[in-house]
Protein backbone atom coordinates (compact mmCIF):
# COMPACT_ATOMS: atom_id res chain seq x y z
CA UNK A 1 0.00 0.00 0.00
CA UNK A 2 1.44 3.86 -0.68
CA UNK A 3 1.51 6.34 1.59
CA UNK A 4 3.26 8.92 3.38
CA UNK A 5 4.93 5.72 5.54
CA UNK A 6 6.03 4.22 2.41
CA UNK A 7 7.79 7.00 1.33
CA UNK A 8 12.15 6.38 1.73
CA UNK A 9 15.03 8.46 1.95
CA UNK A 10 18.23 9.08 1.27
CA UNK A 11 20.72 6.94 -0.95
CA UNK A 12 19.77 3.11 -2.22
CA UNK A 13 22.91 1.58 -1.41
CA UNK A 14 22.09 -1.91 -3.29
CA UNK A 15 25.01 -3.48 -5.19
CA UNK A 16 25.77 -2.26 -8.20
CA UNK A 17 24.89 -3.33 -11.82
CA UNK A 18 27.54 -2.72 -14.03
CA UNK A 19 28.28 -2.80 -18.21
CA UNK A 20 31.66 -3.07 -18.87
CA UNK A 21 32.52 -2.66 -23.06
CA UNK A 22 35.75 -2.01 -24.10
CA UNK A 23 37.98 -3.05 -27.11
CA UNK A 24 39.95 -6.45 -27.07
CA UNK A 25 42.23 -7.14 -24.83
CA UNK A 26 42.06 -4.01 -22.92
CA UNK A 27 41.00 -6.01 -19.76
CA UNK A 28 37.57 -6.36 -18.97
CA UNK A 29 37.80 -9.86 -17.37
CA UNK A 30 40.73 -8.84 -15.37
CA UNK A 31 38.61 -6.21 -13.95
CA UNK A 32 35.54 -8.26 -13.26
CA UNK A 33 37.82 -10.94 -11.46
CA UNK A 34 39.40 -8.14 -9.11
CA UNK A 35 35.53 -7.72 -7.71
CA UNK A 36 34.33 -9.23 -4.79
CA UNK A 37 34.32 -13.62 -4.89
CA UNK A 38 33.18 -13.57 -8.87
CA UNK A 39 31.47 -15.90 -10.06
CA UNK A 40 31.83 -16.15 -14.41
CA UNK A 41 28.95 -17.52 -16.81
CA UNK A 42 30.90 -17.69 -19.81
CA UNK A 43 29.84 -17.53 -23.41
CA UNK A 44 33.46 -17.23 -24.83
CA UNK A 45 36.96 -18.10 -23.52
CA UNK A 46 38.34 -14.97 -22.17
CA UNK A 47 39.40 -15.53 -18.50
CA UNK A 48 42.68 -17.24 -19.97
CA UNK A 49 45.29 -17.61 -16.84
CA UNK A 50 42.49 -16.07 -14.71
CA UNK A 51 41.95 -18.00 -11.54
CA UNK A 52 38.40 -17.31 -11.09
CA UNK A 53 35.60 -19.66 -10.45
CA UNK A 54 33.44 -20.27 -13.60
CA UNK A 55 30.28 -22.05 -14.32
CA UNK A 56 30.93 -24.90 -17.79
CA UNK A 57 30.98 -22.71 -21.13
CA UNK A 58 27.39 -21.18 -21.91
CA UNK A 59 26.10 -22.86 -24.96
CA UNK A 60 22.28 -22.36 -24.70
CA UNK A 61 19.98 -19.86 -23.63
CA UNK A 62 18.80 -22.48 -20.87
CA UNK A 63 22.16 -23.20 -19.70
CA UNK A 64 22.14 -19.42 -18.81
CA UNK A 65 19.01 -19.36 -16.77
CA UNK A 66 20.44 -22.82 -15.07
CA UNK A 67 23.29 -20.84 -14.00
CA UNK A 68 21.40 -17.59 -12.81
CA UNK A 69 18.80 -20.15 -10.62
CA UNK A 70 21.61 -22.02 -9.12
CA UNK A 71 23.08 -18.66 -8.07
CA UNK A 72 19.41 -18.08 -6.64
CA UNK A 73 18.59 -20.87 -5.74
CA UNK A 74 21.73 -22.65 -3.43
CA UNK A 75 23.65 -21.34 -0.24
CA UNK A 76 27.23 -20.10 -1.85
CA UNK A 77 29.88 -17.25 -0.38
CA UNK A 78 30.18 -15.62 -4.29
CA UNK A 79 29.08 -11.94 -4.14
CA UNK A 80 29.51 -10.82 -7.79
CA UNK A 81 28.02 -12.76 -10.99
CA UNK A 82 29.92 -11.97 -13.99
CA UNK A 83 28.58 -12.60 -17.74
CA UNK A 84 31.27 -12.67 -19.76
CA UNK A 85 30.34 -11.23 -22.73
CA UNK A 86 26.85 -10.06 -23.94
CA UNK A 87 27.87 -10.27 -27.27
CA UNK A 88 28.80 -13.71 -27.44
CA UNK A 89 25.59 -14.58 -25.59
CA UNK A 90 23.17 -12.56 -28.43
CA UNK A 91 25.27 -14.99 -31.18
CA UNK A 92 23.98 -17.84 -28.26
CA UNK A 93 20.09 -16.39 -28.46
CA UNK A 94 20.29 -15.15 -32.12
CA UNK A 95 21.27 -18.62 -33.57
CA UNK A 96 18.15 -20.38 -31.42
CA UNK A 97 16.03 -18.11 -32.48
CA UNK A 98 16.94 -19.03 -36.02
CA UNK A 99 16.38 -22.77 -35.27
CA UNK A 100 12.78 -22.49 -33.62
CA UNK A 101 11.33 -19.68 -35.86
CA UNK A 102 10.51 -19.65 -39.66
CA UNK A 103 12.02 -17.36 -41.60
CA UNK A 104 8.57 -15.49 -42.40
CA UNK A 105 8.52 -15.55 -38.34
CA UNK A 106 11.52 -13.54 -38.33
CA UNK A 107 10.77 -10.80 -40.81
CA UNK A 108 10.17 -6.98 -40.25
CA UNK A 109 12.94 -6.83 -37.16
CA UNK A 110 10.51 -9.45 -35.10
CA UNK A 111 14.04 -11.14 -34.34
CA UNK A 112 15.62 -8.16 -33.02
CA UNK A 113 11.94 -8.37 -30.88
CA UNK A 114 12.95 -11.79 -29.41
CA UNK A 115 15.87 -11.70 -29.12
CA UNK A 116 15.34 -8.37 -26.94
CA UNK A 117 12.40 -10.61 -25.07
CA UNK A 118 15.06 -12.75 -23.86
CA UNK A 119 17.54 -10.08 -22.83
CA UNK A 120 14.47 -8.80 -21.01
CA UNK A 121 13.94 -11.82 -18.96
CA UNK A 122 17.93 -12.60 -18.20
CA UNK A 123 18.31 -9.06 -16.82
CA UNK A 124 15.32 -9.82 -14.45
CA UNK A 125 17.35 -12.94 -13.73
CA UNK A 126 20.41 -10.31 -12.88
CA UNK A 127 18.33 -8.10 -11.17
CA UNK A 128 16.65 -10.62 -8.74
CA UNK A 129 20.17 -12.04 -8.01
CA UNK A 130 21.39 -8.16 -7.07
CA UNK A 131 18.23 -7.54 -5.44
CA UNK A 132 17.16 -10.69 -3.23
CA UNK A 133 20.92 -12.64 -3.07
CA UNK A 134 23.22 -9.03 -2.26
CA UNK A 135 25.13 -9.54 -6.15
CA UNK A 136 26.79 -7.29 -7.69
CA UNK A 137 26.58 -7.86 -11.23
CA UNK A 138 28.84 -7.17 -14.07
CA UNK A 139 28.31 -7.68 -17.85
CA UNK A 140 31.03 -7.37 -20.40
CA UNK A 141 30.24 -6.39 -23.91
CA UNK A 142 32.82 -5.90 -26.62
CA UNK A 143 32.94 -2.73 -28.85
CA UNK A 144 32.17 -1.64 -32.69
CA UNK A 145 32.01 1.62 -33.91
CA UNK A 146 29.13 2.95 -35.50
CA UNK A 147 27.88 5.97 -37.54
CA UNK A 148 25.55 8.04 -35.16
CA UNK A 149 23.19 10.50 -36.83
CA UNK A 150 22.72 13.66 -34.42
CA UNK A 151 19.84 15.78 -34.60
CA UNK A 152 22.56 18.68 -33.28
CA UNK A 153 25.21 18.20 -34.99
CA UNK A 154 26.94 16.23 -38.40
CA UNK A 155 27.26 12.47 -38.08
CA UNK A 156 30.14 11.38 -36.56
CA UNK A 157 31.50 7.78 -35.33
CA UNK A 158 31.22 6.53 -31.74
CA UNK A 159 31.98 3.27 -29.74
CA UNK A 160 28.75 1.40 -28.93
CA UNK A 161 28.51 -2.17 -27.26
CA UNK A 162 28.46 -4.78 -30.30
CA UNK A 163 25.05 -5.67 -30.15
CA UNK A 164 22.29 -4.73 -31.84
CA UNK A 165 20.44 -1.50 -31.26
CA UNK A 166 17.27 -2.94 -29.32
CA UNK A 167 19.07 -4.88 -26.75
CA UNK A 168 21.81 -2.35 -26.34
CA UNK A 169 19.17 -0.01 -25.31
CA UNK A 170 17.48 -2.73 -22.63
CA UNK A 171 21.00 -2.72 -21.30
CA UNK A 172 21.89 0.89 -21.20
CA UNK A 173 18.72 1.19 -19.24
CA UNK A 174 18.66 -1.77 -17.08
CA UNK A 175 22.29 -0.78 -15.41
CA UNK A 176 23.70 1.67 -12.68
CA UNK A 177 26.71 2.21 -14.91
CA UNK A 178 27.70 1.70 -18.44
CA UNK A 179 31.61 2.20 -18.70
CA UNK A 180 33.99 2.60 -21.73
CA UNK A 181 37.09 0.71 -21.08
CA UNK A 182 39.69 2.05 -23.33
CA UNK A 183 43.28 2.85 -23.23
CA UNK A 184 44.92 6.63 -22.99
CA UNK A 185 45.34 8.50 -26.23
CA UNK A 186 47.28 11.60 -26.34
CA UNK A 187 47.19 13.40 -30.01
CA UNK A 188 50.73 14.88 -31.36
CA UNK A 189 51.03 16.75 -34.38
CA UNK A 190 54.14 16.57 -36.72
CA UNK A 191 55.34 18.71 -39.31
CA UNK A 192 55.09 16.93 -42.98
CA UNK A 193 56.50 19.76 -44.59
CA UNK A 194 54.96 22.46 -46.79
CA UNK A 195 53.16 23.87 -44.01
CA UNK A 196 51.23 21.12 -43.14
CA UNK A 197 50.73 19.01 -40.12
CA UNK A 198 50.18 15.61 -39.67
CA UNK A 199 48.03 14.64 -36.29
CA UNK A 200 48.91 10.79 -34.44
CA UNK A 201 47.40 9.16 -31.58
CA UNK A 202 50.01 7.63 -29.39
CA UNK A 203 48.86 5.60 -26.39
CA UNK A 204 50.22 5.39 -22.98
CA UNK A 205 49.42 1.96 -21.71
CA UNK A 206 47.67 3.62 -19.28
CA UNK A 207 44.11 1.43 -18.90
CA UNK A 208 40.99 3.42 -17.84
CA UNK A 209 37.33 3.64 -17.64
CA UNK A 210 35.31 6.32 -18.80
CA UNK A 211 32.25 6.80 -16.57
CA UNK A 212 29.96 9.64 -18.91
CA UNK A 213 28.68 10.46 -22.01
CA UNK A 214 31.44 11.68 -25.26
CA UNK A 215 31.02 11.95 -28.67
CA UNK A 216 33.38 9.38 -29.35
CA UNK A 217 31.60 6.73 -26.65
CA UNK A 218 28.45 5.64 -24.86
CA UNK A 219 28.88 5.80 -21.40
CA UNK A 220 26.77 6.82 -18.10
CA UNK A 221 26.29 6.29 -14.30
CA UNK A 222 24.45 6.94 -11.65
CA UNK A 223 26.62 7.98 -8.35
CA UNK A 224 28.38 10.90 -10.17
CA UNK A 225 31.81 9.62 -10.88
CA UNK A 226 34.76 11.12 -12.38
CA UNK A 227 35.06 11.28 -16.21
CA UNK A 228 37.54 8.98 -16.04
CA UNK A 229 39.30 6.05 -13.35
CA UNK A 230 41.99 3.45 -13.69
CA UNK A 231 40.82 0.03 -15.08
CA UNK A 232 40.82 -1.60 -11.99
CA UNK A 233 37.46 -2.95 -9.01
CA UNK A 234 39.42 -0.98 -6.14
CA UNK A 235 39.33 2.29 -7.96
CA UNK A 236 35.45 2.05 -8.88
CA UNK A 237 34.49 0.58 -6.20
CA UNK A 238 36.20 3.71 -4.13
CA UNK A 239 34.98 6.15 -5.94
CA UNK A 240 31.66 4.91 -5.29
CA UNK A 241 31.89 4.31 -1.77
CA UNK A 242 33.17 7.91 -1.39
CA UNK A 243 30.34 9.47 -3.34
CA UNK A 244 27.92 7.40 -1.18
CA UNK A 245 29.62 9.37 1.51
CA UNK A 246 30.51 5.94 3.10
CA UNK A 247 33.41 4.71 4.94
CA UNK A 248 33.06 0.84 3.68
CA UNK A 249 34.48 0.29 0.34
CA UNK A 250 31.96 -1.61 -1.77
CA UNK A 251 31.21 -5.07 -1.71
CA UNK A 252 28.10 -7.44 -2.32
Amino acid sequence: MFDLNSIKRGPDNKPPRIVLMGTEGVGKSTFAAGAPNPIFIQTEDGLGTLESARFPMIESVDQIRAAIGTLYQQEHEFETVVLDSADHLELIISREIETKYDAKDLAYGKSAIKQSEIWQELLGGFSALRNDKGMSIIILAHTQIKRFDSPETEPYDRYVMKLQERSSSYLREWCDALLFANYRTVVKKAEVGFNKEVARGITTGERLIFTTEKPAYQAKNRYGLPDSLPLNWAALSNAIAGRAQSAQPLSA
